[in-house]
């Protein structure tokens, strides 16, 4: 699936080949990923000069001067900038260009192509919910969302309205570089640790952004993305080394999800201590009848 690093390599892409150019036509072949009907899409898109491209978490903003384009990848998607006579085999949508380009888009599984008009981008359902995006959050923005939270580490990061950008492919390394076991709770979080957790996802999620996102997905001219396997430190390395103690990386389950970690660097938190009355009633249980 196409996390931070994969979006903010796309719409990198994006905004070099397609800001000045002009949208003058549209081909629709999967309506469903729409938000609205082809037709209504087609008028409210085609005509448009691309003014930007930017993106919040999984999410990218093509900004026209007729409103937003709005695009998430879903679980994978190949996003080819091409010419009518070289497109792929397979696509969902072509937004052609007046510089006689097209781009093509092709979701593996499922995805969303939206249309957001001026002024009213806050609207949208699926982005307005979003949480602050995880590269673009400050230490003490972080601190205050963590704060007075309950509930796994991991599943807190994987929620796109607490943080947006993060997936179960890049937590992984995160949760590994920030030293927590993935069902850590939140309120079990020291103030450093916090920061560290805030410090890891930055580290473990810049290095493949500059490399173009992961090597299974394309770019935008059909290449595999720069960041490989053996960039990962512990994610999907099953039975490898940990890369600073040696530990054999295993697999767990953690709720819906598989986690990898050391079990050396990123122990469990034992439960808090019971308080006074809690032990009594525990002696109480335990004494001999």
């Amino acid at each position: 699936m196409p996390e931070l690093p994969e979006i903010m390599s796309r719409a990198r892409e994006m905004k070099r080949a397609l800001v000045g150019k002009t949208i003058t036509g549209i081909e629709v072949v999967q309506p469903k990923c729409l938000n609205m009907r082809p037709a209504t899409f087609k008028k409210r898109l085609t005509g448009a000069a691309v003014l930007d491209v930017t993106h919040h978490g999984k999410w990218i903003f093509i900004h026209t001067s007729q409103g937003y384009l709005l695009m998430n990848l879903g679980m994978g998607a190949d996003v080819l900038l091409t010419t009518r006579k070289k497109l792929p085999e397979k696509y969902q949508f072509i937004f052609d260009l007046d510089n006689g380009k097209c781009v093509s888009v092709r979701f593996w599984w499922f995805g969303y192509v939206h249309y957001a008009p001026e002024g009213k981008l806050d609207r949208h359902e699926m982005t307005a919910k979003l949480g602050p995006d995880a590269l673009e959050i400050s230490r003490d923005e972080f601190r205050e969302i963590v704060r007075g939270r309950r509930g796994a580490v991991k599943m807190f990061l994987l929620n796109q309205e607490n943080v947006a950008g993060i997936g179960n492919a890049y937590v992984q390394d995160i949760l590994f570089l920030a030293g927590l076991h993935p069902a850590t709770t939140l309120d079990r979080l020291k103030d450093d640790e916090i920061d560290r957790l805030w410090q890891a996802i930055r580290d473990g999620l810049l290095p493949a952004a500059k490399k173009g996102g992961s090597w299974y997905e394309k770019t935008l001219r059909g290449k595999p993305g720069g960041f490989l396997y053996e960039d990962l430190l512990v994610g999907y390395r099953e039975g490898k080394p940990c890369p600073t103690c040696g530990t054999d990386v295993v697999k767990l389950r953690t709720g819906s999800t598989q986690s990898f970690i050391c079990p050396s660097c990123q122990k469990k938190k034992r439960a808090a201590r019971k308080g006074a009355a809690g032990r009594q009633r525990a002696a109480g249980r335990n004494r001999p009848r």
